[in-house]
Parts: structure tokens; C-alpha cells; sequence
């Protein structure tokens, strides 16, 4: 195992970067603890932990920046994160398996993004376009 191992997680805008070390166990968003998130939050990212176990991230210090998005695409963005982070620092296929078995988008990207709004059009949107009166 290396020193230190550091995986992206990108989801709609939001992006976050995990950095897995040897240490005692600590999980810690944006310098804050994980039991600072809202619950929903907190339950989205404890996901990958709950799949791999207690004994695979029980003497790891997981570290995450994120930035970008709202709470919920930045919470999907660390969730991905630590899922390849973990992978990457074990080099376990199995559990790359199990997560991709749960969900795929632990993984993998979404490749979806917001269309682009379209010049000469309405301001409200992509596909939006004036009404027509015909009367």
C-alpha cells in the first residue's frame, strides 16, 4: 500500500477530492467532522464506508475537499470519491465489484450536464421559446 492515495468525484458542477492515509479512522469533510452534515447527507456519504466494511476503512484517515453544486451533487461527488479512493488504496477488485453492484455511479461518472441555452430564444431556458398568440 502506498503512502497516501487521492481519487476525484465529480457529479453535475460539484467536485470533491479524497485522500486516504494509515491512521486511526477519522472521516473529515472540508475540515469538519462527518456528524456536522444534515442526516440525509451523512447517510448518502457513509454508503462506500458501510459496503467496505469496518475492517477496510477502520484504520484509514479519510480525508475530503469539496466544492461546487449544491449539498446533495456535492454529497453524491464525495461519495464517488471515497468509493475510488478506497479501491484505489486496497486494490481490491471485489470490493470496485460491490460498489458498482450497489451502484454504478459509485464509480462512474454521470455523464449528464444541463443543456445549453440557445441564442435568440427566451432567457428561461434551453428549449423555451415565446408564446405564440393567434389572435
Amino acid at each position: 500500500m502506498t503512502d497516501a492515495t487521492h481519487a476525484n468525484g465529480k457529479r453535475k458542477t460539484a467536485k470533491a477530492r479524497a485522500t486516504v492515509k494509515d491512521g486511526d479512522g477519522t472521516l473529515r469533510i472540508n475540515s469538519r467532522p462527518l456528524h456536522v452534515q444534515r442526516e440525509m447527507v451523512q447517510e448518502r456519504i457513509k454508503e462506500p464506508l458501510v459496503i467496505a466494511g469496518e475492517e477496510v476503512y477502520g484504520d484509514l484517515n479519510i480525508k475530503v475537499e469539496s466544492h461546487g453544486g449544491g449539498i446533495q451533487g456535492q454529497a453524491e461527488a464525495i461519495r464517488m470519491a471515497i468509493a475510488r479512493a478506497l479501491v484505489e488504496h486496497t486494490g481490491d477488485d471485489d470490493l470496485e465489484r460491490e460498489f458498482r453492484d450497489y451502484d454504478r455511479n459509485m464509480m462512474v461518472e454521470d455523464p449528464r450536464r444541463t443543456e445549453t441555452r440557445k441564442p435568440s430564444q427566451s432567457s428561461k431556458g434551453a428549449r423555451h421559446k415565446q408564446q405564440k398568440s393567434y389572435r
